[in-house]
């Protein structure tokens, strides 16, 4: 039985774990292995309680976060005989996965006989196996062809490693040592948060860390829904358009009907367009966290992104929809398209509720994986390319932020230095700066994108694929603001034309000394483009944002 707590008491505890999550998060970002955690930070870190419910976060990926309450249920209800010593692994999207490449350690916190807690850890593996490197897979048709579905399982039996679940999981993939390593590094951060909480209880006992966390829910709870009160109660639509699925089919649709009344929100997502056959499907998992990113946008930054925060908010998905795909069909371009399809409709839907606090659409995501030789060692390497990020979208606040990255992660993916991937691949970045005028106008304009001239200096032809979105649809504009640019990708070889990438390719054959040319777009412009003052413009033309001239 938690007992009653006072409000500095339960400050400091809220506080700790916080803290605690922090720490996690900087343990794997010093031990991963991999370029794509060490280096780009794709892994989010969590505490959860034995009913799902978030207790805190690190600031990592949204998208991940809203999605582990799913997946913390989908353990519990897997396994009824969990000890000290246990760590869980899982990645199905039908046990409260996102896609494949997002694995997730888990491990329980106990207190004597009482187990109270769970340490999360998800974090994308360069490559989960299947039939294409990099973990992406633009021809996949069913979710098998995509790599290896773990579903829960204990990979440690009271502190004794299972060496041949490790084996198998390693050998399906095609680094199996950045695999082992980054697994390692998963555990050993889940272990740390076990060990902090530990410390946590042995200061507080229990009961008091218990019932200060029943309080702060309660509290964040009680600011969100005087948040939301303020809001224009109604009924809401917003809809948003992925470009295309790869496979033939355009303009696929993900509709929000939106309810508010009072303090509460509901989000309705049945009206979206049928599941495909294609990636670009959604996990039930994936999709309300999507919602409860979109929500949680739109709330004062400083409310605790906890259980409590989201009480106001409930979600209806349907089976069959490119939001909530039967469980046969591929996922992995899911966290990010269509969660930012999600978000976008979202946004649009409630900024007719409380248009002060919506923003304009952030850049979509497209990616490139480049599979290789390395010729000054001999090597082979698989490199995903976070560079070039797109701009975000502008609000009342101001101009968006430039290359800030997609809208499911908000800043939380890194592009990582430059030199650092010139030094562990061979690959040569001939050009890295903002891309002028492709941030959407407005009152506050978006953010700009970035324009990405790359050089590949493999000895042999390498392969790479394409993974994203947003060629067709730029970042939507919000209350009279426009649209971002789109992006534009192109592959130049010598002595051919410039052949313009899509954004769902796989099999692409790199010729030695080929150039990617990345014109990534920008964000959404806030407000009529008019209300923009003079001298903001002028300062834009000084420091290049946008060129002289353009209005």
């Amino acid at each position: 039985m938690s007992r009653a707590v006072d409000p500095i008491t339960r400050s400091v505890v809220e506080h700790r774990l916080t803290s605690i999550t922090r720490e996690m998060s900087e343990a794997m970002l010093r031990t991963s292995f991999s370029q794509i955690l060490n280096s780009s930070r794709d892994f989010s870190i969590g505490i959860t309680d034995t009913t799902g419910r978030l207790v805190a976060q690190a600031d990592n990926i949204p998208v991940h976060v809203g999605a582990l309450p799913w997946a913390t249920r989908a353990i519990e209800e897997r396994f009824k005989d969990i000890v000290p010593g246990d760590v869980f692994l899982s990645n199905d999207p039908a046990y409260g996965g996102s896609h494949l490449p997002d694995l997730t350690a888990f491990v329980p916190v106990f207190a004597g006989e009482r187990r109270l807690f769970w340490t999360v850890v998800r974090a994308h593996q360069s490559d989960i196996g299947g039939s294409t490197h990099g973990a992406y897979n633009p021809g996949a048709r069913d979710i098998w062809t995509e790599g290896l579905r773990v579903p829960p399982i204990r990979l440690y039996e009271a502190g004794r490693h299972r060496d041949d679940l490790l084996d198998l999981l390693a050998l399906n993939t095609r680094n199996g040592r950045d695999f082992r390593g980054d697994l390692a590094a998963m555990v050993g951060s889940a272990h740390l948060g076990e060990r902090r909480i530990e410390k946590l209880l042995e200061d507080f006992g229990a009961d008091i860390v218990l019932g200060a966390i029943e309080d702060f829910f309660d509290a964040a709870e009680r600011r969100t829904r005087a948040i939301v009160a303020d809001w224009k109660d109604g009924v809401f639509e917003g809809e948003a358009f992925l470009d295309d699925d790869g496979h033939g089919r355009e303009n696929i649709r993900i509709h929000a009907k939106v309810t508010k009344r009072g303090s509460d929100v509901e989000v309705d997502l049945t009206g979206s367009d049928p599941q495909s056959t294609a990636f670009v499907n959604s996990s039930h998992a994936n999709a309300q966290s999507a919602c409860t990113m979109a929500f949680a946008f739109l709330i004062d930054p400083d409310v605790p992104k906890n259980d409590g925060a989201t009480r106001p908010l409930s979600v209806k998905l349907k089976e069959g929809t490119i939001v909530w795909a039967e469980q046969d069909r591929p996922v992995t371009m899911c966290t990010s398209h269509p969660s930012t399809e999600i978000v976008e409709a979202v946004v649009k839907a409630l900024s007719q509720s409380c248009p002060d606090r919506a923003m304009g659409g952030w850049g979509r995501r497209f990616r490139i994986a480049i599979k290789g030789q390395d010729p000054r060692n001999g090597r082979d390497f698989i490199w995903h390319m976070f560079h070039a990020r797109p701009g975000g979208g502008a609000s009342i606040a101001g101009d968006g932020w430039s290359s800030i990255g997609d809208a499911e992660s908000v800043g939380g993916l890194k592009f990582g230095s430059v030199e650092f991937a010139e030094v562990r691949f061979p690959l040569h970045f001939r050009r890295h700066e903002y891309r002028p005028d492709s941030g959407g106008k407005g009152r506050y304009r978006g953010g700009l994108g970035v324009a990405l001239d790359l050089e590949v200096q493999t000895a042999k032809p390498a392969l790479a694929n394409t993974a994203g979105d947003g060629v067709r649809h730029g970042s939507f504009g919000i209350l009279g603001g426009e649209d971002g640019q789109p992006h534009v990708y192109k592959l130049l070889s010598e002595g051919h034309e410039p052949r313009v990438l899509r954004t769902k390719e796989v099999g692409i054959v790199v010729q030695p000394g080929d150039v990617f040319e990345v014109r990534s777009g920008g964000g959404g412009g806030w407000g009529p483009p008019e209300e923009r003052s003079p001298a903001a413009h002028a300062e834009d033309e000084v420091l290049g944002f946008v060129t002289k001239g353009a209005k």
